[in-house]
């Protein structure tokens, strides 16, 4: 296990140097064509809104998600496949699930509240009007006709009050890129069992990054000579990967180079340690069972009675 853990690792750590490459793994959704007609007007100064709520990118982004997740679970997806394909939490996919429209999820500061500023709104608009739309003397200047109000409170009140305020185009969620420990899972994998989108995938970041094409290359081979019990190509398979430059195994190679026989025999025969580790583990297993407060006398009895039950 330590021969295939280890190249693992190290496989992470050089596909984490590839980070913008799986960013480019991301292809967008073509969004629909809009359908010929009129643009969108621009709210008036003063003018209200057609709905309850004020328009803007949080508004716009929470229909676009809540619409994609009713329409993949309207298509009998489960939660967790609909989690996946848009890159959300599986609580946060069933809360859009829930829903029934994007309107009742809002809560707080998007509820129809009335503020302290309501009193010097006609005033606000009629500056705003004006062309002034600085906040710091808006601000100011409310501060003299005695208004105790914060910047912060000003800023949010006045950005729907301003003039050509155009929601932002409907886009729909980008979905999540995958992670090294995800591209390090596809290398690897035997191909055929990686599902179709993940080899899709594999193929075109292998196109992007030789580096990652050599290493792959290796890292299959030596699945295969670990399979097929072929220690003695190991040999030949060291002297490959050191005289790639670019594959990243080299300091892989050389580990194994200092117990080269070892290895070569345990990657030839049937023979395994692993009833031996299973020994050891149950071993430890049982002592920390008992806090470590077990004698040695009730530890062989216990250890002998799970060796036996094991037994074909």
């Amino acid at each position: 296990m330590a021969c295939v853990a280890q190249p693992r690792r190290r496989r992470e750590r050089l596909v984490s140097h590839h980070r913008v490459l799986l960013r480019g793994l991301v292809e967008p959704e073509p969004s629909p064509e809009p359908e010929a007609g009129p643009g969108p007007v621009p709210t008036a100064v003063g003018q209200e809104s057609s709905g309850p709520y004020p328009a803007g990118k949080f508004l716009d982004r929470l229909r676009d998600t809540h619409a994609a997740v009713r329409a993949q679970v309207e298509q009998g997806l489960s939660l967790r496949e609909v989690a996946r394909r848009l890159g959300l939490g599986r609580n946060t996919v069933r809360k859009y699930a829930r829903a029934a429209s994007p309107e009742a999820m809002l809560h707080g500061q998007w509820q129809d509240r009335t503020s302290k500023l309501d009193r010097y709104r006609p005033y606000l608009e009629q500056r705003i009007a004006e062309g002034c739309t600085n906040l710091s003397i808006l601000h100011r200047e409310l501060q003299e006709r005695r208004a105790r109000c914060a910047y912060s409170t000003l800023r949010d009140y006045v950005h729907p009050l301003r003039p050509g305020r155009r929601p932002a185009a409907s886009r729909p969620p980008m979905a999540r890129p995958p992670s090294p420990r995800e591209a390090t899972r596809w290398i690897m994998s035997h191909p055929d069992h990686l599902r179709d989108d993940d080899r899709l995938r594999l193929k075109t970041l292998l196109a992007r990054s030789p580096e990652l094409t050599a290493t792959t290359a290796h890292v299959r081979t030596f699945a295969t000579l670990m399979t097929n019990r072929e220690g003695e190509r190991l040999r030949g398979w060291i002297a490959d990967v050191c005289a790639d430059q670019q594959c990243g195994l080299a300091s892989f190679a050389a580990g194994l180079i200092t117990d080269l026989d070892a290895v070569v025999f345990g990657m030839s025969t049937e023979w395994s340690s692993g009833p031996v580790e299973g020994r050891v583990n149950d071993l430890k297993a049982l002592k920390r069972s008992m806090f470590g407060r077990a004698k040695l006398p009730l530890l062989r009895k216990r250890l002998l009675l799970i060796a036996a039950s094991r037994r074909p």
